[in-house]
């Protein structure tokens, strides 16, 4: 359910470019070197982004190096890491474990039980590290599984699922920047998902040949919602704690 965050290459400058794929590189490395093979393969653009928005936020103290790698064994590339990348690597495996157990538990997915056997220990680890991020992670799944099995035709309560885990993974410390980073990260989830469930689609609507649901209702569907409803399930203004309900 991820790289939808993607660069638009051709407005960049070439030195921008450069440090982009240096930051992705970078991410890729780091996932490398403390979670192995199967830890590189959760790499995500969408991490990326994360990385460099935080970075520029908080400041972070770039380190520079140059490696060879699987993919470029012959030329090195530029990498770029900081304190950031290390968050951004374990966010990525957390959530590829859980959503790796997830859809063993929910589809029998053998890739499920296999990578979420390789990745448990680690994201145990990684879990009892970021608590929040973690209980957060589980319950939106959860919610976003329950969804899936009453076979809800709310698009806005699912993606507002996804939305919540994203707010959570984005607020990298609980200071002067958390509700901004929240929102942001709540919206962006939304996207990521609808983007998602519109790409599955047709694949989905295959399931429904005996029902009177057609794509084309599907579509109205997700261009049906108002934007000043986008905003359901964020944290209430009023009351940062509080939850608005459904």
């Amino acid at each position: 359910m991820f790289g939808y965050v993607t660069i638009c290459e051709p407005e960049l400058k070439m030195k921008d470019l450069r440090k982009y794929k240096a930051y992705y590189c970078g991410l890729c490395r780091k996932l490398k070197e403390d979670y192995g093979t199967m830890g590189q393969m959760t790499l995500t653009y969408d991490m990326t982004f994360a990385i460099i928005l935080l970075s520029s936020l908080y400041e972070a103290k770039n380190r520079m190096n140059q490696h060879r790698c699987k993919v470029h064994p012959v030329k090195k590339q530029a990498m770029i890491e900081n304190e950031i990348t290390q968050y951004a690597a374990d966010m990525n495996v957390l959530l590829a474990y859980y959503h790796m157990k997830d859809d063993w538990a929910d589809e029998k997915k053998v890739s499920g039980l296999l990578g979420g056997g390789l990745l448990k220990k680690k994201a145990e680890k990684i879990a009892e590290q970021y608590p929040r991020q973690s209980k957060a992670i589980r319950e939106s799944l959860q919610e976003l599984s329950d969804c899936e099995k009453e076979n809800s035709q709310e698009i806005d309560r699912s993606a507002g699922c996804f939305g919540r885990l994203m707010a959570d993974l984005f607020v990298y410390k609980e200071d002067m920047w958390e509700e901004t980073l929240r929102r942001m990260g709540f919206f962006l989830g939304k996207y990521i998902y609808i983007m998602d469930a519109y790409e599955d689609l047709e694949e989905d609507l295959s399931y429904m040949d005996n029902t009177d649901y057609h794509a084309a209702d599907a579509v109205d569907l997700c261009l049906s919602f108002p934007p000043e409803s986008w905003s359901r399930g964020l944290r209430n203004k009023s009351s940062p704690k509080e939850e608005i309900s459904w």
